[in-house]
């Protein structure tokens, strides 16, 4: 018997029974099973595993020797006078050794919660230690983190749902989210534990701090992963795999203290600025719009002399001192303003609240645009000069807005750079990603009004929200003009300290949507600051899935029996696209199908294959208002999956969405496309692991991008006719891309919705780009899509940044 056909690949005990300890694997067919702890046999059965996600899928594997099973062994009270436990697999005289645990390991996670560590990370250059994973038991889990002197560290923590876990541990409800991530200051100190409490039972896990025994354990992690890699794949895929982690691209991040330097002008470019802002035809007057209260004397030192050392020296600071009639910056404010006339102050009796503070500040303004600042922050010294260079070149924006990183208290050191999209009305909708530096109109905001004091905290929020109804022109300038002083540790404090804010920011959206009446619902997302939208259109339209099939009728039914079975909307009909299928068992399921289920109809494409045609004569003969385009290789897993897209798809203003893909092994597949990845264009985030929320949490936030996946893409009728469809020049790459950008061309946007959630058990229907025809094909479609879309491929994704990478899918800094 072949080391390779098995494998455990997930060991549990029982939450409701501390007795059964469970054991998830690969196992070969007509093996009975055999455990002992040390000599004493132990009861142990097996049950044929029925895999209800990817997760219990496994690749790389020969499984016609096997099968996929759980164990249950009965373990008694007492394990402290055994060694270990094994499991064996007899079959007549053969038997092998399947797994071996230590009794005192064993005896260690007995009775206790079961949890998973999917990410940890030791930040050195932020002093933060970050979190990510989940945790379970029979009663809600709760969290805390404590040093190596076993003192409380403040922490913030995040709970959010996992369905991917509630369907492990189906023996118990689970109303508390099991999913975790805490972020907390890195203490003093070689190590600090994660305590898990549920009741009377706790689970602790060690989290080390120094950079050695990080090493060491990571070493210890690739030691455990090679060598079960070995055991299970063979020599040859185990050297291949190792040599491609050591000869491939350098995957090492860039580090953000170098890289910022290089892309400030320097001393010889901004002298250059500064000789040069006369020649601009358009020199409009900037106020700097700046709230002051009780501001430390050393920051209003630093905000002021930002804004004087500014390249473009058309620009007023007006700052309102809301600190009351008792305010320490009353002198301070008059020294400034007597030292340069383009500064301006007033001062208040009583003490404002930021909105009436903003807008005492905004009634001082002069200037044709508005800057926006924060009392402790610093512009880069070309910040206004940038504006104003794209304002020239735009002359009809009336909202302009750059990227921004954060700096220390000491301001001496910068980090987390937020590199922005173009504008991106469903990110903003998601989270307030404008932010800083932002620049706009004064006729825009006497048009809009000031901001108001009811949403307080989320103030700068609803303003640009309602900005953006009325802009005619919204620019983004994709460099750092902005940096915003934060407290390194202040992911340590209490985010229920800003709720208020957070709510407010809630109602702003609300508000938002109901000016543009569009009915629909806002609730806080996983993190604080992030929000969901839900839709409620009271119409239920027809949608037709339109699913392209050959052969693979386990794929079809698959796909067919998650959305059935899980689907909580109904209105739909299935539309079979079968393309030459060669297997009788194939056309035996269709008939079963069509005369089991009234919605389903089978209709049967007879040319070679083309996709794109395949769905345009599936979209021909579809009866809904609505098509959702689904591979078959698919599998829903949350109920309001078509909920979900059919909300967004609605709204007139949108051309189609695409869903958050799982590989079968729970990393992401697809989570939005950019345009110029992998040379062409390429899916976001491939392979992160599910649980991570990617660069500024994009891979859970609902947002515009340039294009998303066929394998899942909800349209609708009237949007899939205005650009008549698919083109069947492409017949089998990129035809998605291209059908998303023509969508793009007459105004529609393309929204990813990571809350419509599928797993994607990639092309199995068809083979590799392995031969002459097939490569010579690939390589003209390639030609193809450049001759359609030669602007978006030369000047970047307007939905991603010049300052971030091609070369890989995680929003990484370019390498400089």
């Amino acid at each position: 018997m072949q080391q390779e056909i098995y494998e455990v690949v997930r060991d549990r005990f029982h939450l409701l029974d501390h007795h059964q300890y469970l054991l998830q694997g690969y196992w070969p067919k007509e093996y009975e099973p055999e455990a002992f702890l040390d000599k004493e046999p132990v009861p142990a059965s097996i049950r044929i595993w029925e895999h209800v996600s990817a997760l219990e899928r496994f690749k790389d594997l020969d499984k016609s020797a096997g099968q996929n099973i759980t164990m249950s062994v009965t373990l008694p009270d007492y394990l402290e006078d055994y060694r270990k436990l094994s499991i064996y697999g007899r079959r007549g005289g053969r038997r092998f050794l399947w797994y071996t645990a230590s009794s005192r390991e064993l005896e260690r996670r007995q009775g206790r919660p079961e949890f998973y560590i999917e990410e940890e990370q030791v930040d050195f250059q932020e002093n933060v230690v970050r979190l990510r994973g989940w945790a379970v038991w029979n009663s809600p889990v709760k969290l805390a983190v404590c040093s190596e002197t076993h003192e409380k560290i403040p922490c913030e923590i995040q709970r959010m749902s996992r369905p991917d876990v509630a369907e492990i541990f189906s023996e118990v409800e689970q109303e508390e989210k099991s999913g975790f991530y805490l972020e907390f200051p890195k203490p003093a100190g070689k190590v600090c534990y994660l305590m898990m409490k549920a009741q009377e039972s706790r689970a602790v896990y060690p989290v080390v701090l120094s950079k050695d025994q990080i090493l060491r354990k990571k070493l210890g992690v690739y030691w455990k992963k090679g060598n079960r890699y070995l055991r299970s794949h063979g020599v040859l895929a185990f050297t291949e795999k190792v040599t491609k982690k050591v000869f491939g691209k350098d995957q090492r991040a860039v580090d953000y203290r170098e890289w910022l330097p290089k892309h400030l002008p320097d001393e010889e470019e901004l002298n250059q600025q500064r000789s040069k802002e006369k020649e601009f035809a358009w020199r409009p007057k900037i106020s700097v719009i700046v709230p002051l209260y009780r501001t430390p004397e050393k920051f209003l030192d630093e905000m002021i002399q930002s804004v004087r050392r500014q390249t473009y020296t058309n620009w007023e600071l007006c700052l309102s001192d809301g600190s009351g009639a008792d305010s320490p910056l009353r002198d301070k404010l008059a020294a400034v303003s007597a030292q340069d006339s383009r500064i301006r102050f007033a001062s208040h009796p009583a003490p404002l609240q930021i909105a009436e503070n903003t807008n005492a500040a905004l009634e001082m303004a002069t200037g044709e645009f508005l800057a926006f600042m924060d009392h402790d922050d610093v512009l880069t010294d070309h910040a206004l000069y940038e504006c104003v260079r794209m304002l020239n070149e735009t002359p009809e924006a009336d909202v302009l807005y750059s990227d921004e990183d954060k700096m220390s208290m000491d301001g001496h050191k910068f980090f987390q750079p937020h590199c922005k999209p173009d504008y991106n009305p469903d990110l903003l909708r998601t989270v307030n990603y404008i932010c800083h530096l932002t620049v706009v109109k004064r006729e825009l905001q006497k048009k809009i009004g000031g901001l108001r004091k009811e949403y307080d905290g989320a103030q700068d929020y609803d303003f640009i929200l309602r900005c953006t109804e009325q802009a005619e022109k919204i620019c983004h300038i994709p460099k750092i003009l902005y940096h915003w002083r934060s407290h390194e540790n202040s992911t340590a404090e209490n985010p229920e300290s800003k709720t208020y804010a957070f709510e407010a920011g809630r109602r702003a959206i609300e508000e938002h949507y109901r000016r543009l009446c569009i009915p629909a619902t806002v609730e806080m997302g996983e993190f604080p600051g992030l929000y969901r939208t839900h839709y409620h259109w009271e119409e239920k339209p027809l949608v037709s899935i339109i699913i392209p099939n050959k052969d693979h009728i386990d794929d079809l039914e698959r796909c067919i029996e998650s959305i059935d079975t899980k689907s909580t909307y109904r209105n739909y009909e299935y539309v079979i696209v079968e393309n030459n299928s060669t297997d009788e068992e194939t056309f035996r399921y269709y008939e079963k199908l069509e005369k089991e289920k009234s919605n389903v109809r089978v209709i049967y494409y007879k040319g070679t294959f083309n996709f794109s045609d395949i769905i345009n004569y599936g979209a021909a003969n579809a009866q809904g208002s609505y098509y959702l385009l689904l591979n078959n290789d698919t599998e829903i897993i949350n109920p309001d999956c078509l909920e979900e897209l059919l909300g967004y798809c609605m709204r007139p203003d949108v051309g189609a969405v695409g869903a958050r893909l799982y590989y079968e092994d729970d990393t992401i597949q697809h989570a939005g496309v950019v345009i110029g990845f992998g040379g062409i264009a390429g899916h976001c985030f491939v392979q992160q692991k599910r649980g991570v929320t990617g660069y500024f949490h994009r891979i859970i936030s609902a947002q515009d991008y340039s294009a998303v996946t066929a394998a899942c893409m909800m349209v609708s009728k009237d949007a899939f006719e205005a650009v008549q469809g698919f083109s069947t020049e492409l017949a089998v790459a990129f035809n998605d891309i291209d059908f998303c950008l023509k969508l793009r061309s007459i105004g529609k946007l393309i929204v990813y919705n990571p809350y419509a959630e599928l797993y994607h058990y990639e092309s199995k229907s068809r083979g590799l780009e392995d031969t002459p025809e097939k490569v010579a094909r690939f390589n003209n479609e390639i030609a193809t899509f450049e001759k359609r879309w030669p602007e978006i491929l030369k000047n970047g994704d307007p939905y991603y940044n010049p300052n971030l990478t091609l070369d890989s899918q995680d929003f990484s800094l370019k390498r400089i």
